[in-house]
């Protein structure tokens, strides 16, 4: 296996890693706890507008980690996923520390630097982006 093939089959086991948790956590918010529970745990939380911010967050990491797991706007997927790691991390985390048992940053950290890294790095080899939405929109997608 080339270099070339080694950072795509990686990228792709990050992308297919990270969009998973992300899918997992946005059904979590909107099939589980349904909109009006996860509106009402933001708002505990201190979320600002917690009433349009929840279901927007679940419906980005719900869909957000589809795409990801397809490769699909791989770029503006992951600086989203990330800017709502960052905002989690600000709003929610922060005052809890490091550990994730305490409810500390370290999973939501990991999250955002995933999702950071599939923004530099784009779907490459192994993702719709390459293979069929390049073609659509390639100024997006370089």
């Amino acid at each position: 296996m080339t270099s070339n093939a080694r950072t795509a089959a990686g990228i792709l086991v990050l992308r297919i890693a990270v969009g998973a948790i992300f899918a997992a956590h946005g059904a979590q918010k909107l099939f589980e706890y349904g909109v009006a529970g996860t509106t009402g745990a933001f708002t505990d939380m201190g979320v600002p507008g917690a009433a349009v911010v929840a279901p927007a967050i679940a419906a980005l990491e719900f869909g957000g980690g589809i795409l990801l797991v397809l490769g699909a706007f791989t770029r503006v997927v992951g600086v989203l996923l990330a800017a709502d790691m960052a905002g989690a991390i600000a709003l929610v985390h922060a005052p809890a520390g490091f550990w994730v048992d305490a409810g500390g940053v370290e999973f939501v950290a990991l999250l955002g630097a995933g999702a950071l890294a599939l923004a530099f790095t784009g779907g490459d080899r192994f993702s719709a982006d390459n293979t069929v939405l390049k073609r659509a929109l390639p100024a997006l997608l370089r």
